[in-house]
């Protein structure tokens, strides 16, 4: 009997995301998200929030991981998933006028955006974690599923912080706007 080394241990499977239909690919976040670059060329990461007295701010940004210019142009398509990844009721709105009268930075006209390799696009969100009717659940998405833009493929991104929105029923939306460089 020697000094035998072990054999090295068998390679981990590659990750899998029970639920996903094959053109929706979430998109982790944080510190852990994959390298590679989801079909369609973009990904999406959670940016920091800002909540104040229940008025919540959160940014997402879009990359161009892809090797292609990406136009965006207006605004996305969004739906909120609970933990579940079942759909969560909301009504998704453009600015934030029926939120708040106050500047978030969701506020602005729809722009065409075109985005080379490695830049990148942001979408503000704002919304009120209030309850008025004890009667109705508090709604809470923990999974953003957003189309980009019409006929892109679908991106789900597994959010940090959850959009809490109580009873409100309400989530405001910014056009893509070119990330600050």
């Amino acid at each position: 009997m020697g000094c035998d080394t072990p054999p090295a241990p068998e390679a981990a499977p590659a990750p899998t995301w029970a639920g996903a239909a094959p053109s929706v690919r979430p998109t982790p976040s944080g510190a852990g998200a994959q390298a590679d670059c989801p079909e369609g060329g973009v990904r999406l990461s959670e940016g920091d929030g800002d909540a104040a007295m229940g008025l919540r701010v959160a940014d997402i940004q879009l990359v161009n991981c892809g090797t292609q210019p990406y136009v965006l142009e207006g605004y996305p398509e969004i739906r909120l998933l609970d933990k579940k990844r079942a759909p969560v009721e909301v009504a998704v709105v453009h600015g934030s006028e029926e939120i708040t009268s106050a500047p978030t930075g969701v506020e602005g006209a729809p722009q065409r955006v075109e985005l080379r390799p490695g830049q990148a696009a942001t979408l503000a969100m704002v919304w009120r974690n209030l309850v008025t009717d004890s009667t109705v659940p508090a709604a809470e998405g923990w999974v953003l599923d957003v189309t980009p833009q019409p006929g892109a493929p679908r991106l789900q991104l597994e959010l940090r912080h959850s959009v809490d929105l109580g009873n409100t029923g309400k989530l405001g939306i910014s056009p893509w706007k070119a990330a600050a460089r």
